[in-house]
């Protein structure tokens, strides 16, 4: 009996914990490819992009944990984005799409406030309102980076959509938020036997090969800022 008991001890820690929310998201700026590059897009592919798009430092837990006696709290496989962190420790909410995580409490547990993650060992804790804290050592994560939900995240490209005769396809595409904008996409086509450079949106590119597979070219100039 007392070894069953020294077996499960190290699974459940109880104590206390003080949250923040003191986290920000990063920008990233993008601007692919470098200018007067020569390179090579397949049909599909990304011929040019520009803007900037905001990603935050997250979790993905691999399977399902629970933590607290008779399980307090169950956090299921998926991704937690992070709200703050201390010293010590960094705090995390679910993230807010198809692929986030979920958080359920039991019947006789408080009222669930973050997930607690140890910066120094793979020890996750359900955190309530009050500050108490269940964990679970070990627990089965990874750390990555995941897009941010927020205005500020904006993203124009073209896309090669492949050759019929002497004319290339190619489509332009808004993202807000990593999310398109229907109504600002479009489809344009250009007739190489009038001129081997096409130009949208103040984006000039040179084009040196086309064929129904792949394009190469080389960016002469990226698109204007967007009014969004």
């Amino acid at each position: 009996m007392k070894r069953a008991i020294l077996a499960l001890a190290p699974l459940f820690i109880s104590g206390c914990a003080t949250t923040n929310t003191n986290y920000r998201p990063v920008a990233v700026e993008i601007s692919e490819p470098p200018l007067g590059q020569v390179v090579t897009a397949e049909v599909g592919g990304t011929m040019l992009q520009q803007g900037k798009y905001v990603e935050s430092d997250a979790i993905l837990l691999h399977d399902t944990v629970k933590v607290g006696v008779l399980g307090a709290y169950t956090f299921s496989r998926g991704y937690y984005v992070r709200e703050g962190e201390d010293g010590k420790n960094e705090f995390y909410r679910p993230e807010p799409s198809p692929e986030g995580g979920k958080v359920d409490k039991s019947l006789l547990a408080d009222p669930y406030r973050t997930l607690l993650v140890s910066k120094s060992s793979p020890t996750l804790c359900g955190v309530s309102v009050f500050g108490a804290k269940v964990c679970s050592k070990n627990a089965p994560f990874t750390r990555v980076k995941r897009p941010a939900l927020t205005q500020d995240g904006f993203q124009q490209t073209l896309l090669y959509s492949g050759r019929i005769g002497n004319k290339i396809n190619i489509s332009y595409r808004e993202f807000s938020n990593n999310i398109a904008r229907p109504s600002f996409n479009n489809d344009v086509e250009y007739d190489l036997g009038e001129s081997m450079t096409i130009g949208y949106k103040g984006a000039e590119i040179e084009i040196v090969e086309a064929t129904n597979r792949a394009i190469k070219y080389k960016v002469v100039r990226n698109f204007n800022q967007a009014v969004r």
